[in-house]
């Protein structure tokens, strides 16, 4: 038995329960890892409240895909790992066949990297999610290069602070947007080159106005809903609107033809990339790279004890975060 975090219906973070449940051993393809450090995501918060894209299958139901800690225990088939091994679980699977918001999770062995040298616990539950995301759409699908421009929303974000470093890593010009003025300081020593703040500037006119009148290359947007059309008109002819996130909770409306024109509108999501092998590899070698010359980091806002995981995700709700949240586990 193991101290396991439960929920027996839809809610706020209050059904939230850490209750001993069993745990079982893993089964082919499978790695029983001890779990040190959790990483907390908004997905887990739409989850739990019965909005994410996928509904929760039986109660009581369980939470949790990002993780870092050491490999206790291989099921049959897994090779590349041993006993020992630290690891960190990324986002690949269904909360409603894995979780690891635990002390021991039973995670499927497609989900778990290495974790680099000289990166803890608290780092490796940090990392991933974030970088991962950002690099699978910015990187992998959209070829992000030397000169170009990336408009990226909800910039204080955990995978907002990783596009911002990504784009520099790669010579891109990233400008981070943000609700109030309270965080621009904060995103210009992460590395953004200009902030907008959206609740005193027009988004397309200030990028208009930072571009020489061209517009973005590509905006990189966790909101979405009606602010779409604003962000389009933001972009240069030719340019893309990456959607990850839906932040605003609204419906937006198809964006009128003439800012479509020449525009493209792209939904992503991680498992894009997480649930591919390949797509996989490439972005745990850019990332890792990242890593080791220092150009990347995980940032880490607040950490949080197992038995605190109700208020960890009140804060998370609460949106003033400036990087990720992180659970640690006791043992």
């Amino acid at each position: 038995m193991v101290r396991t975090v439960r929920f027996h219906e839809l809610g706020g973070p209050g059904v939230l329960r850490l209750e001993e449940a069993g745990i079982g051993v893993p089964g082919p393809g499978e790695l029983l890892i001890r779990v040190d450090a959790i990483g907390l995501n908004r997905a887990e918060v739409l989850f739990r409240s019965g909005r994410y894209i996928e509904p929760v299958r039986e109660f009581p139901a369980r939470l949790g895909s990002e993780a870092a800690g050491v490999v206790e225990a291989l099921g049959e088939g897994v090779e590349g790992f041993a006993v020992g091994d630290a690891v960190s679980v990324v986002p690949a699977f269904s909360m409603n066949d894995y979780a690891v918001y635990a002390e021991r999770a039973i995670v499927p062995a497609r989900a778990v990297l290495h974790r680099p040298e000289g990166l803890d616990a608290v780092g490796g539950a940090a990392v991933w999610m974030p970088y991962v995301t950002a690099y699978g759409a910015l990187v992998d699908a959209g070829r992000l290069r030397a000169g170009d421009t990336v408009v990226v929303t909800a910039a204080s974000s955990s995978v907002g602070l990783a596009a911002i470093r990504i784009a520099n890593r790669v010579g891109a010009v990233p400008i981070a947007t943000t609700r109030t003025a309270a965080k621009r300081d904060a995103l210009l020593k992460a590395g953004a080159a200009e902030v907008v703040v959206t609740a005193e500037e027009d988004v397309a006119e200030r990028v208009a106005a930072l571009t020489g009148g061209r517009g973005a290359d590509f905006v990189f947007d966790a909101v979405s809903g009606p602010g779409v059309s604003e962000l389009l008109g933001a972009l240069a002819p030719g340019g893309t609107l990456f959607v990850y996130g839906e932040l605003s909770g609204r419906e937006g409306l198809l964006p009128p033809l003439a800012l479509l024109a020449g525009r493209s509108i792209r939904g992503y999501t991680l498992h894009e990339v997480t649930r591919d092998r390949g797509s996989l590899a490439r972005a745990e070698a850019f990332v890792a790279s990242g890593l080791r010359s220092g150009a990347f980091a995980p940032v880490v806002d607040r950490v949080f004890g197992l038995a605190e995981i109700a208020d960890a995700h009140r804060y998370m709700e609460a949106g003033e975060q400036v990087g990720k949240i992180v659970v640690t586990v006791d043992h």
